[in-house]
């Protein structure tokens, strides 16, 4: 599986100019003929939370069918990162998985909301795990700050994910969280990590990318510096149950000690 990372930067608040660059930079991936490719978290509308309810797209829409049309266009599959989505009164932070043909296989709304960052006051946390098969090989994805809950990334591996796609707007000031438990999850589960971080600045964060491809076995296959760039990497799928069965981690664990 070859995957295509697309790194940018965003503008607050304003989804038309971000459509924009979306759509540019999967053109340009799609020449280089990606099995995937793979989109940053919040990318229509970034973290502009208080005028959510106006911006933020309605039902899916647009981004299902541009999105959409860009997979059947370029016959690849694309994990649209995650969108601000508005069901009635309630707004998810929400990732799409589409196929070749341009169809929703599946999505995910972020679990865990940032109180810091008053997420919880704007959107509304997901409450199940997401694995989807994408040219038959089982992937599942968590956005951002779920990195952060091991549990979470497990109940991926343990439903059968090979590949762990994470968009995210990771900033500067943890980037070194950000690749240290990228790597973490990639090694405990024995599966691919493809995590995704946008660029640039937003109020008083920065965002320095830094997007990594980690292998089963935590070995950083790609990684992407601070600039606006699309990240190649060539994914081994074998070499998942060949580390599965070599280290039999899932079948060695002792649920009885777990209970509190």
């Amino acid at each position: 599986m070859k995957v295509a990372a697309i790194q940018i930067n965003l503008e607050f608040g304003n989804p038309e100019a971000n459509r924009a660059k979306v759509v540019e930079m999967i053109e340009k991936a799609a020449r280089e003929l990606p099995d995937v490719i793979v989109l940053p978290e919040m990318w229509n509308t970034s973290f502009s939370l208080k005028n959510l309810h106006e911006i933020a797209d309605k039902e899916g829409e647009p981004t299902k069918t541009l999105i959409g049309n860009l997979a059947k266009k370029h016959r690849v599959n694309i994990v649209a990162g995650s969108v601000a989505d508005r069901y009635g009164d309630q707004i998810y932070n929400r990732l799409y998985a589409i196929d070749r043909a341009g169809h929703v296989k599946a999505y995910y709304d972020k679990a865990h909301l940032i109180q810091q960052a008053r997420e919880h006051e704007f959107l509304t946390a997901g409450t199940a795990a997401s694995v989807f098969a994408m040219d038959g090989i089982p992937c599942g994805a968590i956005i951002c700050y779920d990195i952060r809950f091991p549990e979470l990334a497990r109940t991926v591996a343990l439903k059968g994910a090979k590949v762990l796609f994470i968009p995210a707007q990771w900033p500067e000031t943890r980037i070194d969280h950000w690749k240290a438990l990228a790597i973490a999850r990639a090694i405990e589960n024995q599966m691919y990590v493809v995590a995704v971080n946008r660029i640039g600045s937003e109020f008083k964060a920065n965002f320095p990318g830094k997007s990594l491809v980690v292998d089963p076995w935590g070995k950083v296959l790609a990684e992407s510096e601070d600039q606006e760039t699309i990240l190649y990497a060539e994914m081994d799928i074998d070499l998942v149950d060949r580390v599965r069965a070599k280290i039999p981690c899932f079948s060695d664990r002792n649920i009885k000690a777990y209970s509190l």
